[in-house]
């Protein structure tokens, strides 16, 4: 059921690249979909869970930017809101105060990348992106303060991460600098690996 989302996130992969900021926010969100409902058909998550977006939310992206595509196999509604932890809420805050003013787009890519940060990858593969370029680009579009502060190229949890511990007076290194940190590959390493996009289009073609 995910092939048509999978199928436009892989036309823009392909070189039909976005030329304005909803063609590229609608490719996200598209990357994003197409996860959640991978997770959602293998049992893993609702798409509530999946996304960090309630009900109405997913309602309103699916039928303004993806109005052809069937509501029902998301199941919206056999599912609850979605309840963010205590560490999922801080970071939420954190991407909300950097946020767009104003801008609805960004308060809701706040909830899904908090969210998609929970898993265990890195977070342009959380988020079902092509690239790391990518989630930089969607950061620089929607957090531009936020996103502006990571001058060293740091990888973008890390990063967060040492935002949050900043704001409460910690560090999450002892090492008086990165320069001689004896892991410093683990923040500022190559962020590489198959998107998830391509094992979805993978699984299609096995079908």
């Amino acid at each position: 059921m995910g092939q048509n989302i999978a199928h436009h996130c892989g036309c823009l992969c392909a070189g039909q690249s976005p030329r304005f900021k909803l063609e590229f926010d609608q490719h996200v969100l598209a990357c994003v979909l197409s996860c959640a409902l991978e997770e959602v058909e293998a049992g893993e998550a609702t798409a509530t869970e999946a996304t960090g977006l309630s009900r109405a939310e997913l309602r309103d992206v699916l039928a303004s930017s993806f109005p052809t595509f069937p509501f029902k196999a998301f199941a919206l509604e056999e599912m609850g809101e979605p309840e963010p932890d205590p560490e999922e809420e801080l970071l939420r805050e954190l991407l909300l105060a950097h946020a767009l003013p104003g801008d609805p787009a960004s308060a809701r890519f706040a909830k899904i990348i908090a969210r998609r940060a929970m898993r265990n990858d890195h977070l342009w593969q959380d988020l079902g992106l092509f690239n790391r370029t990518e989630l930089s680009r969607l950061l620089a579009m929607h957090f531009p303060t936020l996103a502006a502060g990571n001058t060293q190229n740091m990888k973008w949890k890390k990063y967060f991460y040492r935002k949050l511990c900043e704001a409460e007076g910690f560090s999450l290194c002892t090492a008086p600098s990165c320069r001689e940190c004896n892991d410093l590959a683990g923040c500022f390493g190559p962020e590489e690996g198959e998107n998830r996009l391509a094992r979805i289009k993978n699984g299609f073609a096995l079908d």
